[in-house]
This record gives C-alpha cells, structure tokens and sequence, in this order.
C-alpha cells in the first residue's frame, strides 16, 4: 500500500463516515434530475471520464467541449467541438446541464450561462462544481503564468506522466457573489450554493504536504466562519419558467 492510500485509509475513509467530493457532486446531480432517462448536456465533457460515466446512468448524455478529446468519450450519445459559447442544440433541449471543474476556464460567465439557460428546459437545473478563488491553490493558480501551472499541478497531484496538462484559467465565476451575480442577470436562481473542503488533491507527491493541506482541511471545516477559505463551491442554478 503507497503512503497516499495509507493516509487516505487514515483520514479519510469511507469506513470511518467521509464522504469524498466526487461522491457528495454526484449525488447533487441526481438530486435535481427531474426524470430518469432524461436527457443531460455535460458541458466540457472532455475524453471518457467518471462523470460522464455517472451521468450516463441517469439519462442520455450529449457533451460538448473545445478539446477534440470529447470524441473519444465513450459515455456520450453525441459529441461537439465548440469553439464559442454557442452550442448545436435547439432551446430547450435538455432537462439537465453539469460541468464538472470548467466554470475556471470560462472566460465570459454570462455567456456561458445564458447559452446554458436557452439549451435547458424551463425549470431545468445547471450542476457544477468549479474552485473556489480564495482557496490556496486557486489564489496561486490567479497570480502565476499557465507555464507554472503545467509544470507543478500533476506532479503536485501525483497524476500519471502522460495525463492531459491543466487547461488555462480564468476564475471569472470563482466566488460566492460572483456566482450569485452573474446568475441573476443570466436569469437563474441559486437553489444551493455550498463551500466544500474535501480531501486534498494536491500535495500528493509529498507526505509533508499532503499532511499540511489535510490539516488546513480540518481547520476550515471546523467553523463555518472560515467556509469562505474552502477548495470548492458546489452550486445548483435553476432556471427560471
């Protein structure tokens, strides 16, 4: 067993109640599928992965993406290369929309979201899970050129040699009044709207620092005056009849 799975199996198993991040989002996209066999849009749906996977049990997913990877995913009904925010759905398509860590990359939020609202069935929901800007890793993503972030992010993550490099970001919709601002005049509701520290990603190539991040973990879970300092926001939009 490696050092990661031995501190994984100390601080954070399932065993023991944790529930990881991937697992609490998922179960926030079922939470707000009207219908099973629905139809679902996974908006930056990227090559097969396990959120599509999981999307694929709830309804017939279609993805779109500006990475010709999308091509490859083998859990989508249909696959778009885009190249704006405009996408090859007629309005009110689709009874569900999920991003799972895209709104950073996204340079024009109110774009993004009123392309969402038109492609998305009155009353439908958009579910993602996006970094939340004044989190550590984040603030040192927003501050350092894309080169360092190749260079430092998969090792950092532990992630195999050949995996994709990190995509260029731009945390635009990477905050709570952010979100809650540009939702508004993309006519969406916020039905939830949740500060989430979970296990650390990062620091996975050093038990000193994996350690250090697990720590800060502990710290701004133990309050909810310091939720404004965790890793993600976890957001439902609903849009409006």
């Amino acid at each position: 067993m490696s050092w990661q799975e031995q501190l994984d199996a100390i601080l954070y198993s399932p065993q023991k109640g944790w529930v990881d991040g991937t697992t609490e989002f998922f179960a926030m996209c079922a939470r707000v599928m009207p219908k099973a066999g629905g139809a679902i849009l996974e908006v930056g749906a990227g090559p097969s992965n396990e959120t599509s996977r999981f999307l694929a049990t709830l309804g017939e997913v279609h993805g779109v993406d500006p990475d010709p990877d999308v091509k490859t995913n083998a859990s989508l009904a249909s696959a778009h290369v885009i190249t704006d925010d405009r996408y090859p759905f007629e309005d009110a398509t689709f009874d569900l929309c999920v991003s799972s860590y895209v709104v950073e990359h996204v340079a024009d939020p109110v774009a993004h979201l009123r392309e969402i609202a038109r492609v998305l069935r009155p009353g439908g929901a958009y579910v993602f899970r996006t970094p939340n800007r004044y989190h550590y890793v984040a603030a040192f993503a927003s501050v350092t050129p894309h080169w360092v972030h190749v260079a430092l992010a998969n090792r950092l993550r532990a992630m195999p040699k050949d995996a994709h490099d990190p995509y260029p970001t731009v945390y635009a919709m990477n905050t709570e009044s952010a979100v809650r601002r540009h939702a508004e005049r993309a006519g969406f509701d916020v039905e939830t709207l949740r500060m989430v520290e979970k296990e650390p990603s990062y620091g996975r190539a050093s038990p000193i620092l994996f350690l250090t991040f697990a720590a800060y973990e502990r710290l701004v879970n133990s309050t909810e005056a310091l939720a404004a300092l965790r890793s993600n926001i976890f957001c439902v939009l609903q849009k409006r009849p």
